[in-house]
């Protein structure tokens, strides 16, 4: 299952914050901010979603996330690899070298990480 972009903004104020009410989830929202209607919104459907729960807390809500980030995003880049490289890592790192403006500093940067991963295995 998978977020759509309004869902992934709420999702990185709640990582960041990783329990929030309502009004801490709109203070963190820059200008203009949303209604307080659509964030609610929102978090039935992150919470229908399995994506975040709730402790209720008098007549309050404490939102927290089911899901680590890093789980989320991990899952959202192999699901583009696989469907968008032919579930090539090697067509996905290609592209991402060619078609994005890294400096030589960045792509030695990323060698360096390569060969420390190609080390440990």
């Amino acid at each position: 299952m998978q977020l759509s972009k309004t869902e992934e903004e709420l999702m990185n104020i709640l990582w960041k914050q990783k329990k929030a009410f309502m009004k801490d989830l709109l203070d963190a929202y820059p200008e203009p901010k949303p209604a307080t209607t659509t964030v609610a919104t929102l978090l039935k459907r992150m919470t229908d979603k399995g994506f975040v729960a709730y402790k209720s807390l008098g007549r309050s809500r404490e939102y927290y996330p089911l899901v680590k980030k890093k789980d989320y995003f991990t899952k959202h880049v192999n699901g583009l690899i696989k469907n968008f490289f032919n579930d090539s890592p090697g067509q996905f790192a290609s592209f991402f070298t060619k078609e994005t403006d890294l400096s030589r500093e960045e792509l030695e940067d990323l060698r360096k990480l390569i060969d420390n991963e190609i080390k440990k295995r």
